[in-house]
This record gives structure tokens, C-alpha cells and sequence, in this order.
């Protein structure tokens, strides 16, 4: 945890000191290094920080976390405008002060909140850093505007910063290379960490939401200066800025879906595209004169989209949500404006969205690290809530909790449906066939219709949706290639037969989603079906047959469709419940779909789930559970009508009878003398292990309370017995006791060797699943024949994962004994 500390800090010194040497050797003819390297080493230094920023924030809800992510998005643009800077593509004399200056003031002003909140919450060290290079970028956006502010003052304070953070890097590595005998004035960890653990149980539940505001900041900033006249014009200069703010928004929508914060994950993916129309808009002027062209349809829609999700993530925080609705009029204004981002109107919201960006990421810095919140109306809404008997928040420690086990990411459903309506309506933009890229419709399909889309099937995968992941990969694949081939001008004048085969391809691809979401639910058949009637317009269009407003036609069924599904994913996550439907599937087939209610699937990490699986075998109900090889099926001896359900449920045939297996010999003492001295030591030296130890049946099976259902369990000459190596598995039998099992799958198939397979195999004839994730060995346990054991024989009816001579090794080490 230190060392990924010592990179962030380290990597924020090395910048800082290159920066020094650039400015000090700057007064020069030639500077030291060149500003093509430079920016290189920037752009180095920036994926170094980022690193150390998501591995920090695995841990705790340190101040470093935005301070690394924040330094790393800022190094990244800067690193950038410096290539095209060494490259001579600002040739102007101002360029490439306008260029810098925007990010640079937001940068300024970004770290100063950094460095006032690590003062009020107790990170001197961190506060210094940040100010220290707060300081850095205000003198040298003086230095772009005064002659009078040498370089030498901005080397100066990045000097400063090289200090600060070299002794923190420093005072981190000695104190773990020492294993904290010597620890630098400020540097004890063991402190930090009680600290940085109560800050973190007692703060905000998303540590990305802050880099995330500063980012809008810095887009806003590119439109404010413009607007404010510090700048002269908008132009290729400031694209880097847009595009690093876009692209970071997308790596952090990533990581709040990790934090588990549907709603402003989805606010982040919106805000990206923003960014990436901006920057597109303004790096079209660079070959073309004139300025893009904006389609209203889209703008209206996003503006819907972004106050739906405003309504929603009000409920979570009222304070969040009032300032998305400053997105609301963003993109209202740019609707209004034919020159879009060129606009004055538009500019002046982004000045609003600079102030609002500002004043929030204050509030989630503050209230990340300290004890007493800034209230942001969350307590008074769920009172206002708590007395409504129908709209309850979903809370507690299972509020994304997949159906099919155990996630890291919280559902992303919600945005993939959004970039659906989005993209659906880059079909009524026609633009000019002659300058097809004049209109800006490429950002929306490629970036909303593509990348978050994939983004979306990425997290449905991570969390076992495998249908689902697979039909947004395949409309995110066509909407890429579609926009790219339309918009871009690589249809030129003609269209193809070989288009149109392509298109055929991704339509028998869908007709299979269609066919599969039968089995799903209802919303999901209309949904991939609809999008069916936009591959029709993509084929009509490739062979000059699309029929006038037949794609206004298609945009509006396919949008209306996913803008549901949208509703339907933001309520099923916001609220307890099902407020809005998505159906249940069409066509049910045994163990398919037909026990999506009945079926549990909790993750084996948490004891209070291994709790609950032994409540439910308690109860009489059979669950598949993780072991020390492949996941298997099991029921309480204490229960025999769940013994024979179990048989049932496994057909089981009568040459692969169940088994028994218990946590401990001490569950066997009461029988210990019906067993042979060499047996019991055997079993002793054998267990716990995956070896399976075949005994001769008696008297010792009445002692579990199995009574008739004993007949299912091994033959009527012998019974199998062990001990699992496994912790979860022998903590569930000391709640339970012993228990029967069998492997979970019907006979005659595979092993079962993932959580998600259990249930594909077995369906709901299983009442829970304990999710472990993949199983740590492929192969079974060794079945080891030992009813004759009292002869010196041992047989094998199965040699698993442990060898027979290990085996035989141990039966010789208790012969001796």
C-alpha cells in the first residue's frame, strides 16, 4: 500500500522536476529539453499517476486518489499540446498561449480546492503538494500574460513540488524498507492507516465523483475563457484538453460502476460525449473552413436523458442531481444554437457548469475526508421517501448484487440502453452527401453507439449476463462501423453489394439474439428485435432502396424501446421493487429462466452468505456450493427429505452414489468405536484433503440422521467420506453439520467448475448457489477403496488431483505408526 503511494508521489516529483529544468533552460535559445520530449515524458508520467491513483484506490478514500487522477489527466493534455507545439502545428505566435491557458487556470483552481480540503482534513503533506503546483500553473499562466513574471518563478514552484513530494515518496519508503522503525516527521503509517480507514467507512462510498467534477471543469474552461475573451479563438489547440477530459470521464465511469454508483457512472459516460463532440467541432475547422453543422434530434434527446437522469440521482443526492440539470440546459442551448459550441449561448452555460463543477467537487472532496458532512439533503429525501408505501431506496450492502453471483461491478445496463436512444437517432441526420463530415453526428454514434457500449457489454459479462454482453458487443460493432462508413465518407457516392452482405451477416447475428431473448424477458425480445428495423434502414441505405422517413420511423421505435428499457434499469436500481417491468420470458424450458425468482446466488466471500446457505439447508433445501475441487451439490443429513431430493434432482445413477462429507472427526466420535484403530488414523493422517475415502457401511450412519433417505447414500457394502480442504466448505458444515453431496451436474456430464454453470445445469431445482467464481483445480477428488483396509489394501476407483502414490505414502506413514 505504500509503494503505490511512492509511485504516485514519485512520478508527481520527476514531472515537477522536468518541468523545472524546462523553465529554468526556457530564457535559452535551445531549452534543455525539447518540448516533443517533454511532452512524451508528460504523457509517460501521466499513465504512471493514473496507475498509482486506481491501485490507491482499492485501499481507502485518500486525498492522493484525485490528486494523482487529477495531475494525470492535466499532464496528459499538457503533454500533448506540447507534441503539436514541438511538432510547429501551433504556428502562430498566440497559439500556444491559448492553447494552455484554459487548462492551466482550471488546473489552478482545481488543485487550490485539493490543497484546501488536505489542510481542513488533516494531509499537510498532500495540501502542499497540491498547492505547490497550484502555485506552479498560476505563474505560469501569468508568465503567458506578463513579461515581468520570469520562467525562472515557475521552475521555482515546481522545484518546491519536486521537495515535497520526493520527502513524502522518501519518508514512505523507509518506513516500509524499516517495517516502520524509522518513520520521517509526518510519515507514521500506522496512524495514517487508522485514519485513512475511519475516513474511508465514514465517507463518501464513490472516491471518483471529485476527479470526475474537476474534469468537467477543465471542458468548461476551453468555452469559458472564449466566451470571457482570454482567449482569441477555439481551435486545434484546445482539442487535447476535450479529449483527455473525455477520455479520463470514461476511465472513471468505469471505476464508479466499480464503486458501485450506477447513477453518476452513467452521468460521467454522458458527460464524455459531450466532450468528445466538442473536441470533434472544434479539430473540424483545421481542414475545412467553415464550422460543423449540429443535428437538433440529438441534442433534444440528451437533454431528456440527462434531466431523467437528474430526477433520479436527486434521490440519491438532491445536490448531484440539481447540478445535472445545469447538462439539462447545455444541451437545450446547443439545440438553440446553429453554431453549437461556437455559440455564445452555449459558452455562457459552460461558465455556469465551471462554477456548479467547482462547488460540488468541493462538497465530495470535503465530505469524503471529513467527520462532520456538508449536508447535501440526502437525510431529509429518505425521510420525505421512508413514509411512501411505494417508492422505497434500495440500501444495504447488496444494492448491485448480480443474480448470477458475485461482481465487482454494479449493473451499466442503464447507460448502454442510453447510448441506444442516442445512436438511434444519428439515422435522421442526413447531412451533406458531398462533406459528409460536416455534421457532427461521428461523436455520438461512434462514442455513445461504440465505446460505451462496450463498455456496457463489459461490466454485463463481468457480472454473468452472458446474452446481454454479447448483443451490445454486436450493435456496438455495427453502429461503429456503420457511422464510420456513412458519416466519414468512405460510402463516397455508390453503395455496395458487399455492404449489404456485411449487413446481412449482423442481421442473422441478431435474428440469434432475437431467438435467445425469447428465454430472457419480455423487454429484451422487443428490444433486439426493433433494432432489427435499423439494420433494415443500414441494408435499405446499402442497395439506394430506403424509403423516404422510414428511418424517422425506425429511430423513433427502436428509441421509444431502449428509452424504456433505460426507465426500467435506473428504477430497478434506484428503487426496491419493480417499478417498471421488463417482462418475463416468452418461452420457459426446464431449468431455463423458469426459476429466476427461486433460485439464490450469493457470493462466498461474505460469512453472512454461508450463513444463509445453511439456513436454507437447515430448512430442507439443497444448494451447489464451492469445494476444494468442483463446485457440487449438497443437502443436510439432518434433513432426509432433502436427501432425496437432491437424488432426485441429480438423476443419479447406482454406480455414482452420494457421499458424505463432515468439517471434523469430531462429528464421528459418538461412532468412533465401530471403526477399526487403523481406519480412524487413516482418516486422521488422510483429511482434510480431496481424498475421498471409501469405507465399509454400518451402524456408524444411523449416528447422522439421515433414517430412510440413508439408502441414497453409497451402496448397500460401503459409503464415501472426507473432509474437505476448503474453509468455506467446513464452516458451512460446522453450522450445519454433515451433509450429503453429490457433483453438480446430471449424471453423465462434465464437472461443474463455475458458480454460473451450476444453475445452467441444474436450473431451479437448486434453492441457492454459493458463488465462488472459477474452481481453483479442474479435476476431481481421489476416490481411495478402503474397505479393506484392515488387509494392508488400499484400491482406487478414481485417481483425481492427488496421486496414488501420495496416498500410499501416507497409508505407509500410519502402518508404521
Amino acid at each position: 500500500e505504500s509503494l503505490h503511494s511512492c509511485i504516485g508521489l514519485l512520478g508527481i516529483s520527476a514531472g515537477s522536476l522536468l518541468l523545472a529544468v524546462h523553465f529554468y533552460s526556457s530564457p535559452r535559445g535551445a531549452p534543455l529539453i525539447p518540448s516533443t520530449a517533454l511532452g512524451v515524458l508528460l504523457l509517460i508520467l501521466s499513465a504512471l499517476l493514473a496507475y498509482a491513483g486506481i491501485r490507491r484506490s482499492l485501499r481507502n478514500a485518500s486525498l492522493l486518489i484525485p490528486l494523482c487522477l487529477t495531475l494525470s489527466a492535466f499532464w496528459s493534455g499538457y503533454g500533448v499540446i506540447l507534441i503539436l507545439a514541438g511538432q510547429g502545428v501551433l504556428p502562430a505566435p498566440g497559439d500556444a498561449r491559448d492553447a494552455l491557458v484554459p487548462g492551466l487556470a482550471t488546473f489552478t483552481l482545481a488543485l487550490l480546492l485539493l490543497a484546501v480540503v488536505g489542510f481542513l482534513c488533516g494531509e499537510p503533506l498532500l495540501a502542499l503538494v497540491a498547492a505547490a503546483v497550484s502555485l506552479a500553473s498560476a505563474h505560469e499562466v501569468a508568465l503567458h500574460y506578463s513579461s515581468l513574471l520570469g520562467p525562472s518563478a515557475v521552475a521555482c514552484s515546481h522545484l518546491i513540488v519536486c521537495l515535497v513530494g520526493g520527502y513524502f515518496a522518501l519518508g514512505r519508503i523507509l518506513y516500509f524498507l524499516t517495517k516502520g522503525k524509522v518513520a520521517l516527521p509526518g510519515m507514521d503509517l500506522a496512524q495514517k492507516k487508522s485514519q485513512e480507514q475511519l475516513w474511508g467507512s465514514a465517507g463518501s462510498s464513490n472516491p471518483f465523483a471529485a476527479p470526475g467534477l474537476l474534469l468537467n471543469m477543465l471542458s468548461a474552461s476551453v468555452f469559458c475563457c472564449r466566451l470571457l475573451g482570454v482567449t482569441h479563438k477555439l481551435f486545434l489547440g484546445h482539442v487535447p484538453w476535450l479529449w483527455a477530459a473525455g477520455t479520463y470521464q470514461i476511465g472513471l465511469c468505469v471505476l464508479s460502476f466499480r464503486a458501485m454508483d450506477v447513477l453518476m457512472a452513467t452521468a460521467f459516460g454522458f458527460t464524455s460525449i459531450l466532450k468528445f463532440a466538442g473536441g470533434y467541432s472544434l479539430l473540424y475547422p483545421t481542414w475545412q473552413p467553415e464550422e460543423p453543422s449540429f443535428p437538433t434530434p440529438f441534442l433534444v434527446v440528451f437533454s431528456i436523458l440527462f434531466a431523467v437522469l437528474a430526477l433520479f440521482l436527486s434521490l440519491q443526492s438532491p445536490v448531484d442531481g440539481l447540478y445535472l440539470l445545469v447538462f439539462v440546459s447545455y444541451c437545450i442551448a446547443l439545440a438553440g444554437s446553429p453554431r453549437g459550441f461556437f455559440a455564445g449561448g452555449p459558452q455562457g452555460v459552460a461558465v455556469a457548469i465551471f462554477v456548479a463543477s467547482a462547488s460540488v467537487a468541493l462538497i465530495h472532496l470535503y465530505n469524503v475526508r471529513a467527520k462532520t458532512k456538508i449536508p447535501t439533503g440526502q437525510g431529509a429525501l429518505k425521510a420525505l421517501l421512508a413514509r411512501s408505501s411505494l417508492l422505497k431506496l434500495r440500501e444495504g450492502p447488496d444494492l448491485h448484487a448480480p443474480y448470477l453471483g458475485y461482481s465487482k461491478y454494479a449493473d451499466a445496463e442503464a447507460l448502454a440502453y442510453a447510448c441506444s436512444v442516442l445512436a438511434s437517432f444519428a439515422l435522421t441526420a442526413t447531412g451533406d452527401p458531398q462533406a459528409p463530415l460536416a455534421t457532427v453526428v461521428i461523436p455520438w454514434v461512434v462514442v455513445a453507439g461504440g465505446f460505451l457500449k462496450l463498455l456496457g457489454a463489459s461490466v454485463a459479462f463481468a457480472r454473468g449476463k452472458t446474452l446481454e454482453s454479447s448483443a451490445f458487443i454486436v450493435y456496438a460493432v455495427m453502429w461503429v462501423i456503420w457511422g464510420l462508413t456513412r458519416y466519414s465518407g468512405l460510402y463516397a457516392t455508390g453503395r455496395s453489394f458487399h455492404t449489404a452482405v456485411g449487413i446481412v451477416a449482423f442481421m442473422l447475428f441478431n435474428g440469434f439474439i432475437v431467438f435467445c431473448s425469447l428465454f430472457l424477458n419480455l423487454a429484451w425480445f422487443f428490444y433486439s428485435l426493433t433494432f432489427t428495423l435499423i439494420a433494415v434502414s443500414f441494408l435499405l441505405d446499402a442497395i439506394h432502396a430506403l424509403p423516404a422517413e422510414y428511418d424517422v420511423a425506425a429511430t423513433l421505435i427502436f428509441g421509444l424501446v431502449s428509452f424504456y428499457c433505460f426507465l426500467a434499469a435506473l428504477s430497478s436500481s434506484t428503487f426496491e421493487g419493480c417499478c417498471l417491468p421488463m417482462g418475463g420470458p416468452l418461452v420457459q424450458l426446464s431449468g431455463v429462466g423458469a426459476g429466476m425468482t427461486k433460485c439464490l446466488h450469493l457470493p462466498a466471500r461474505k460469512a453472512s452468505s454461508v450463513k444463509r446457505i445453511a439456513d436454507i439447508l437447515r430448512n430442507g433445501g439443497t444448494c451447489g456450493i464451492p469445494t476444494d475441487t468442483v463446485y457440487v451439490l449438497v443437502a443436510a443429513c439432518s434433513r432426509p427429505d432433502a436427501v432425496e431430493k437432491a437424488h432426485r434432482s441429480k438423476r443419479q445413477a447406482q454406480d455414482r452414489p452420494m457421499s458424505l462429507w463432515i468439517s471434523s472427526l469430531k462429528q464421528l466420535e459418538p461412532a468412533k468405536h465401530l471403526f477399526t484403530p487403523l481406519l480412524w488414523d487413516f482418516m486422521e493422517a488422510a483429511w482434510p484433503s480431496p481424498i475421498s475415502l471409501v469405507i465399509p457401511r454400518g451402524e456408524w450412519v444411523d449416528f447422522l440422521g439421515m433414517k430412510d433417505s440413508a439408502k441414497y447414500v453409497g451402496t448397500p457394502q460401503s459409503v464415501a467420506i472426507r473432509i474437505p480442504d476448503c474453509s468455506v466448505t467446513t464452516h458451512l458444515i460446522d453450522l450445519v453439520g454433515p451433509i450429503v453431496v453429490t457433483s453438480a451436474n446430471p449424471t453423465g456430464e462434465a464437472d461443474t467448475t463455475h458458480h454460473n454453470q451450476v444453475y445452467a445445469k441444474l436450473g431451479d431445482k437448486v434453492d441457492a448457489v454459493l458463488c465462488g467464481g472459477p474452481s481453483p483445480e479442474n479435476i476431481a477428488s481421489t476416490v481411495v477403496d478402503c474397505t479393506k483396509i484392515e488387509s494392508g489394501n488400499i484400491g482406487f476407483f478414481r485417481v483425481g488431483i492427488i496421486p496414488k502414490s501420495q496416498v500410499l505414502q501416507i497409508l505407509e506413514q500410519v502402518q508404521k505408526k
